[in-house]
């Protein structure tokens, strides 16, 4: 499932871990790279780069907040690309939906909204926002 959610990004030029992180910063602008690799278990030292590369590329912009920290926000490259993440995503989440016999359905998506949930459980989980829910039976 994720090699082929990797190939579908590819061709917007993205890896799943970046397609996660402008997720996140759509999902909470203004949240820190520190917010973010707290929520995504990313160490500093390999947020680093990944935010250089996102900044880079136009799809990131930092604003100071005070001291050292700059809060994220996703430039109109970025608000463009995430909604075709969204949409990659949506599309990939449906294929594999499509999997499950209809009487199944409503309960793997029961199953991955408990997970979900386990994982928003932590205080410091930032909210990335799925498709889950919007996906019918």
């Amino acid at each position: 499932m994720m090699a082929d959610l990797g190939s579908r990004l590819q061709a917007i030029e993205l890896r799943p871990v970046e397609a996660s992180i402008l997720t996140l910063i759509d999902a909470n602008p203004g949240c820190t790279q520190s917010d973010l690799g707290r929520s995504l278990g990313i160490q500093r030292a390999n947020m680093v780069p990944l935010m250089f590369g996102l900044t880079k590329a136009g799809l990131v912009d930092r604003v100071p907040l005070g001291g050292r920290s700059q809060a994220l926000r996703l430039t109109r490259t970025g608000l463009e690309r995430v909604e075709t993440v969204h949409a990659i995503i949506d599309a990939h989440e449906a294929r594999f939906l499509r999997l499950f016999a209809p009487e199944l359905r409503e309960a793997a998506l029961e199953v991955l909204r408990s997970i979900r949930q386990e994982g928003e459980s932590r205080e410091d989980n930032l909210e990335l926002t799925t498709s889950v829910d919007r996906l019918k039976p």
